[in-house]
């Protein structure tokens, strides 16, 4: 398998992520990680950013035991460090639509958090999903998304393994 982005793409564009958020909040941010597939990005970007930071994990869904997103976003670890009055940034993999991102951002900010801004790995949107909030992305795609009925053939023979992905065949 070739690599989409090259390694040291990658890293150079989590330290340009890091400068720009070091630069907009110099004395610093607690950065909220979405759990699972953002907790490698989150170490890369915690690593790189020149001012204070902290860390903290949710956990949120939007498909349950489905394969299709229900529009509601549902908690299932919440934060164990008190956000009144600070700095946040939410850390999240993938965004494609920004609910899971605009649900948080509310959350947040009825416990007090000041939500300045979230930071992603891809943006399947390519900037248009509406977080509430700016949006930091290492890279930015514009990828469909099909309802089951109307998924092309060609991918229709790929069996979905979970939510928002195909399995390509491996096991």
């Amino acid at each position: 398998m070739q690599p989409l982005i090259p390694a040291e793409d990658i890293q150079r564009r989590v330290r340009e992520m890091a400068t720009e958020i070091s630069r907009d909040h110099p004395l610093g941010v607690h950065l909220v990680c979405v759990l699972k597939g953002a907790c490698i990005f989150l170490a890369d970007l915690a690593r790189a950013l020149d001012c204070d930071v902290s860390i903290d994990f949710i956990a949120v869904s939007s498909y349950g035991s489905s394969t299709k997103s229900s529009g509601q976003v549902r908690l299932l670890k919440d934060l164990d460090i008190a956000l009144e009055g600070r700095q946040v940034v939410i850390i999240e993999d993938i965004v494609t639509t920004g609910l899971s991102i605009r649900e948080t951002v509310d959350a947040l900010r009825e416990i007090g958090a000041n939500v300045v801004a979230a930071a992603c790995i891809v943006d399947r949107s390519a900037g248009k999903a509406d977080m509430g909030v700016p949006l930091v992305a290492l890279a930015q795609y514009e990828v469909p998304s099909y309802q089951a009925d109307k998924l092309p053939p060609e991918l229709a023979a790929i069996p979905a393994t979970k939510p928002g992905s195909r399995h390509l065949g491996r096991k």
